[in-house]
């Protein structure tokens, strides 16, 4: 019979109807533990992966979008024509200039050379144009920005590529064989749970063959250690993290914890010591002490590395959330121009209407002939007729 007990006891509903449980020293919960896999190689296309797949479509996307907006609005807008007569100076042979820089092919080879900060020949005449030029400038300056500052992160750490992140990773797979210890507070958890993950997880446990229950935690780790990457130990994550900082460091834990719960000092039921290590735990809690100690004796004195030694490891493509804002700037500055476009053909057109309409005013105006006209031919007649000419007798 003891007084007390100070041990990695887990609070649980079980114990605590016949014992009694001070407040939590450490909080902690049920995790995975993998063997550590390899540093993975560089591929003939990691210079791809500092930017998502969806990413890189959308890129895409917008590339032949932006070309074709530029097209349209370079149709739309008569400013972008060439509409002055041919040149007489120009040689005769000479293919003369088209009518508009910006056909399809000229637009899509304007998008690109823009992408790749490279420039064109050609350019935008129009504001309709140019704004559509500005704004995938901008979206290109945003994108190459992020591309090569995510980059530089990815060619300076080493990535390892974990086949398990989480619990729902295990539970839809079976190449991977994953079980716990053969009695405690973690296998209760899975036989109890009603969450779906976790119920499917305690099927497959409980049938899988050979058992995937073992009797210690060191056969637990021992197991892992051996099976090549092909089975995960489920346990509490103090122990976990505690293994993971011990040689021959080839463990590591995956992902967060499955639960939350927290080791308490034991007592009989109705022991008077229950107060005083009640107030003592949260005492040294809100000094900061026991966590004090958990570094200490975790981390602090660990034989692989730092505790954020492994976050370098953590570094991920920028996904299309991350640069959701860029894009719709790009949507709403070809909006923009297409608008524009609008306003500029009406302009234009309504500019060509006075032009036309003054000119046909000027046409329709003739002057008026002479009145003394005919009464100048008529006197000159009478004058020829009376004495001008001479007559042959």
């Amino acid at each position: 019979r003891a007084d007390i007990a100070v041990a990695p006891l887990t609070i649980t509903l079980v114990r605590e109807e016949v014992i009694d449980f001070s407040k939590p020293f450490m909080s902690l919960g049920i995790s995975i533990m993998i063997k550590k896999p390899q540093k993975s190689k560089p591929g003939v296309f990691s210079f791809l992966d500092p930017l998502a797949y969806e990413i890189w479509m959308c890129i895409v996307f917008a590339y032949i979008g932006v070309s074709v907006v530029l097209f349209l609005v370079s149709r739309f807008s008569p400013y972008e024509w060439n509409l002055e007569e041919q040149d007489e100076t120009k040689d005769p042979q000479t293919p003369p200039d088209p009518p508009n820089d910006f056909g399809i092919f000229n637009s899509l080879w304007f998008s690109l050379g823009a992408f790749m900060q490279q420039g064109c020949d050609i350019s935008p005449r129009s504001l309709s144009g140019r704004i559509v030029g500005g704004v995938w400038w901008f979206f290109t300056l945003i994108i190459i920005s992020s591309y090569t500052a995510n980059l530089a992160a990815f060619l300076t750490v080493e990535r390892m590529v974990s086949p398990i992140e989480s619990a729902e990773d295990l539970a839809k797979q079976t190449e991977i064989a994953y079980g716990t210890l053969d009695s405690g507070s973690t296998k209760e958890f899975f036989r109890r749970s009603k969450i779906a993950v976790y119920e499917k997880m305690w099927s497959y446990m409980k049938s899988a063959e050979p058992s995937v229950f073992v009797k210690t935690t060191p056969d637990g780790v021992a197991r892992v250690r051996k099976s090549k990457g092909k089975f995960a130990f489920l346990l509490e994550s103090t122990m976990n993290e505690y293994i993971e900082q011990r040689k021959p460091c080839d463990t590591m834990k995956v992902g967060g914890n499955l639960d939350s719960k927290g080791y308490g000092v034991a007592t009989p039921k109705g022991s008077a010591l229950g107060t005083p290590v009640n107030l003592a735990v949260l005492k040294l809690s809100e000094q900061g002490i026991l966590d004090k100690l958990k570094n200490k004796w975790w981390y602090d004195k660990g034989e692989c590395g730092t505790k954020d030694s492994g976050s370098k490891d953590k570094t991920s493509a920028l996904s299309l959330s991350n640069v959701a804002g860029v894009f719709y700037i790009l949507v709403g500055g070809l909006g923009l121009a297409m608008m524009v476009a609008l306003i500029e053909f009406c302009y234009k057109s309504r500019q060509e209407t006075k032009r036309l309409k003054l000119a046909k005013n000027a046409q329709n105006f003739k002057p008026a002939p002479p009145t003394n006209t005919q009464n100048f031919a008529t006197y000159r007649e009478g004058y020829n007729v009376y004495g001008t000419e001479s007559v042959k007798i």
